[in-house]
């Protein structure tokens, strides 16, 4: 039997591993907890003959909004004196260690699949990137705005999706793309109208279920091992460092220090403010309203 989950819901079903975010209330924002849970589920589904592929979508209204900064573990008292992150090069290291639990959806055997729908934001995206193949709603909501003041990415497969000219427009303004959108760049493999996200999800869970497991696994390795050649493992640790810096920068600082002091809802509010619904369009110019929103063209 499969370990049991508390944060996470962890169900195999038709030579498929589906694995649902069960945060709703914080729109499946990650904690430690759940990313541990995610991890064990994965190389669970990864280890399990029965399972040639998984599915991961998040619970709710949103695929996960993000990390969760709210304090969400408590260390048992037991006399260890604990690192707490409090140099840069202990960042790093923490960064890491926990993109590598993320990165086990790129580097278990098993091919994954990200069913994105409604909002995935910030480490929703370092999430979703991590997979195999993404396929989300028309209408999702793509971006990380946390990059506008709190720190760099920590995943950099934005590269490898969309080429330096739009990962540099996505990840220097912190804009949103929707999932329409997100497609034609190829952020994402493809979008379709929501109400045929689970269909079309499941339906390539299908072809892949009918395919041997072992065969999937040596296809997957060989793309694997090419995007490791073009640098991939050494640029997620190096993205690691990266976002270590930038939480030593004087912006980070003054929103880490008004999140103290006014809440992150303040903290992000004020932040967003001037850009308005801070989407960002593909095809055809931005035109905005006095609010800052994208209007249609006349």
């Amino acid at each position: 039997m499969p370990a049991s989950f508390e944060h996470i819901d962890y169900q195999v079903e038709d030579g498929r591993a589906r694995i649902t975010l069960n945060r709703p209330e914080k729109r499946n924002a990650l904690s430690i907890e759940l990313v541990e849970e995610l991890r064990d589920a994965l190389w669970e589904a990864d280890d399990d003959t029965s399972v040639h592929c998984v599915i991961l979508k998040g619970a709710g209204g949103s695929f996960c909004a993000g990390y969760d900064l709210t304090p969400n573990r408590s260390y048992k008292e037991d006399g260890v004196k604990r690192r707490k992150r409090t140099s840069m090069d202990d960042d790093a290291w923490g960064i890491e260690r926990f993109q590598r639990s993320l990165r086990t959806l790129t580097e278990m055997h098993k091919p994954t699949i990200a069913q994105i729908h409604g909002h995935c934001y910030a480490g929703g995206t370092d999430l979703a990137l991590y997979c195999d193949m993404l396929i989300c709603a028309d209408n999702a909501s793509i971006g990380y705005s946390a990059l506008r003041n709190m720190g760099a990415a920590p995943n950099q497969m934005w590269l490898y999706h969309i080429g330096p000219q739009w990962t540099k427009r996505l990840l220097l303004t912190g804009d949103t793309l929707t999932g329409k959108d997100a497609a034609q760049i190829g952020l994402v493999l493809k979008s379709v109208p929501e109400e045929f996200l689970e269909r079309e999800v499941e339906g390539l869970a299908d072809r892949l279920s009918w395919i041997d497991p072992e065969m999937l696994s040596t296809n997957k390795r060989i793309i694997n091992i090419g995007m490791e050649l073009m640098g991939s493992q050494t640029l997620q640790r190096l993205a690691a460092e990266n976002d270590a810096r930038a939480h030593t920068t004087q912006a980070a600082k003054d929103v880490f220090r008004q999140i103290s002091t006014e809440g992150l809802r303040a903290a992000l509010a004020d932040r967003d403010a001037p850009f308005g619904d801070s989407r960002a369009r593909v095809i055809g110019p931005e035109i905005r309203d006095k609010n800052g929103r994208l209007v249609d063209e006349e």
